[in-house]
């Protein structure tokens, strides 16, 4: 089951990121968006964070502050919590216009935070959905790093 949420998920983001103006070169970059296990991967640009288009910046906002919310009210459905993650997530993807290497790296960071989100869909119990928030939080930060 993991694996058909996973799948479905990198489907919605291959087919949403509107690459129909790419070169040669970048669309050999398109086909490779693979799973990436863990944002270790995230390199920065010659030392600078990586340019987001300003579509997709609300829908990271508006997610990180859900779950600024949820861990600062400590309580919540984090059920719902998931749900709002997830449609800002499908905004973030429709939304998305980004080519070349800056989109290859926010991929390194989406994927894992893509799954990280379905797993807090999936929880059964408060105290594993914590855990998986404080991992949604730390993902946040790694944005942050990485990304302006």
């Amino acid at each position: 089951m993991k694996n058909t949420v996973w799948i479905f998920l990198l489907l919605i983001s291959l087919t949403a990121c509107k690459n129909d103006k790419t070169s040669t070169s970048e669309k050999s970059t398109e086909t490779t968006h693979e799973y990436v296990e863990s944002e270790e991967d995230l390199e920065l640009n010659d030392g600078q964070k990586w340019f987001v288009n300003e579509e997709m910046k609300p829908f990271v906002k508006a997610g990180e502050e859900r779950v600024e919310k949820y861990i600062k009210e400590k309580k919540g459905d984090y059920k719902s919590l998931a749900a709002q993650l997830t449609e800002h997530n499908n905004q973030l993807i429709k939304s998305c216009t980004m080519t070349g290497k800056s989109h290859d790296e926010l991929h390194k960071w989406l994927h894992p935070h893509l799954e990280l989100v379905a797993e807090l869909g999936k929880a059964e119990k408060p105290g594993d959905a914590d855990q998986i928030i404080e991992k949604i939080d730390k993902s946040y930060a790694t944005y942050h790093q990485f990304f302006q």
